[in-house]
């Protein structure tokens, strides 16, 4: 009976098998040759000729019934072998973390979103009134909006920033182009710079908003600090920022907060801006407003436009990063606006189509749904009004919040001066807890804020200001 190959699902298994057992069947039937009686040099006949030429036909079929069985080559190393997993980004990660908590009491003091006395996401009346009539007008479409944006809105927000009386409107030397909200804004800013200053080296404060490193870093800029909070005093440190601006390298890049700095809600009162400005201009510096508050720290949008036009006054050139997240409550449809004041009026058309080309090559166009909304309302008297009352009815609720804080803490007798949580200005303060006391603060009393001590303002209500307070008090004295 002949013999049968083995049987097996695997088919490296199976080629081993079948070399195996065609190596043994060839040697079987060499053996039975080599038994019988033959010459030692027997003559090639063609038989024998035959035999032979079957025999290596037979061997290279079963080489290549093998091959074809044999388990695929590895493939080549994948480009993603070595590419990291980052962790969450903090404020996220913090978010995640309450939102999985489910203790009823916890408090949110984490990301910087207003929330109104209940708790809940606040909707600005104005702003839904808009919506209502975008919706029903009958001529809305879907086009693609121009590559620097909707330019009703990025003129009425540069006018908004700079004031209508700026000498750098009335020379027409100014410009604004529509980014990805506020984040948008400052990362094209930071490539065009990188393009027209590459060797410069930009200064960012300590502390500040973390994305500021991320996106300067990844611009290809050196990025360096100012000292900027003073932890003895719980204010600004302005003799150490003044003195990083002087020993500076002449010409290099300062980002400022145009108010409301975050994270510590401490700005410089304006003879301080006038000093700092004055060491900017002497040294050559360019200065970088990252202004995300507008009208939202202290209510009124004059007086928080004061240290970007008081700049302009002076005859700097400048970039202005502008968000309409808080002060429209516009978080997810990701308004901003990136505003330049140039030299010149021919200038300020070369810097627009510099950005066109980078918003071109990124985002291609930006979104129009929150665009119109702003548009709709900083051009129309009424409609401005209203959102002056809105943007009162936030800022004053959070001012609010900081006097009951201040209040709770003074009853408690917490130890320590509290009063720097109601010089602080707008959505954050930096309490000035310990990271151990903040750890301890989120396990005991599932009180969420950032390990450096910083909450925000806008989290706090009637309903849980005091058991704020009564656990900052236990963890300055147990912690």
């Amino acid at each position: 009976m002949a013999a049968q190959a083995p049987k097996t699902d695997d088919r490296s298994s199976f080629a081993q098998l079948l070399r195996s057992w065609t190596r043994g069947s060839f040697m079987r039937s060499q053996s039975a040759n080599r038994a019988m009686s033959q010459p030692a040099n027997p003559p090639k006949t063609s038989q024998s000729l035959d035999i032979q030429k079957t025999s290596t036909m037979a061997t290279e079929r079963v080489q290549a019934i093998s091959q074809h069985l044999a388990p695929a080559a590895p493939a080549s190393a994948s480009i993603f072998a070595q590419v990291e997993n980052l962790p969450l980004d903090p404020i996220f990660a913090l978010s995640a973390a309450c939102a999985a908590d489910t203790d009823p009491n916890k408090i949110n003091l984490g990301i910087g979103a207003y929330r109104d006395n209940e708790g809940k996401p606040w909707i600005l009346p104005v702003v839904r009134k808009v919506e209502q009539k975008l919706v029903s007008d009958p001529t809305l479409n879907h086009e693609y909006l121009a590559i620097d944006g909707l330019r009703t809105f990025t003129d009425a927000s540069a006018k908004m920033i700079l004031g209508a009386d700026s000498p750098a409107v009335k020379e027409n030397r100014y410009l604004g182009v529509q980014q990805i909200s506020g984040t948008g804004a400052v990362r094209v800013g930071a490539d065009l710079l990188f393009k027209i200053k590459k060797g410069a080296t930009v200064y960012i404060s300590d502390p500040t908003w973390g994305n500021h490193f991320q996106i300067f870093g990844d611009a290809g800029f050196t990025v360096k600090t100012y000292k900027y909070w003073d932890a003895a005093t719980r204010g600004l440190a302005i003799d150490e920022f003044i003195n990083v601006l002087k020993t500076a390298a002449s010409g290099s890049i300062f980002v400022l907060h145009a108010c409301a700095h975050n994270p510590t809600g401490v700005d410089p009162t304006h003879d301080q801006w006038k000093e700092i400005a004055a060491v900017i201009k002497q040294k050559g510096h360019f200065p970088f407003f990252d202004c995300a508050y507008q009208g939202f720290a202290s209510g009124s949008l004059a007086q928080d436009a004061w240290a970007v036009r008081y700049f302009v006054e002076a005859g700097f050139e400048l970039f202005i990063a502008q968000s309409y997240s808080k002060n429209f409550g516009l978080y997810s449809e990701r308004c901003g606006c990136l505003t330049v004041v140039t030299s010149s009026e021919q200038q300020a058309i070369n810097v627009r189509s510099q950005l066109c080309r980078l918003n071109r090559a990124s985002i291609s166009n930006p979104p129009a749904y929150g665009a119109r909304i702003v548009s709709a309302v900083l051009n129309d008297p009424v409609l401005f009004a209203e959102w002056e009352e809105n943007l009162r009815t936030m800022a004053h609720r959070i001012i609010k919040m900081r006097s009951e804080t201040v209040r709770h803490l003074t009853d408690l007798k917490t130890p320590g001066n509290w009063t720097h949580i109601t010089s602080q200005i707008g959505m954050f303060s930096y309490t000035g807890l310990t990271v151990a006391q903040v750890k301890v603060i989120k396990e005991k009393f599932h009180v969420y804020m950032t390990d450096n001590g910083r909450i925000s303002m806008a989290g706090l209500n009637e309903g849980n200001v005091k058991r704020f307070a009564e656990a900052v008090d236990w963890v300055v004295r147990n912690a």
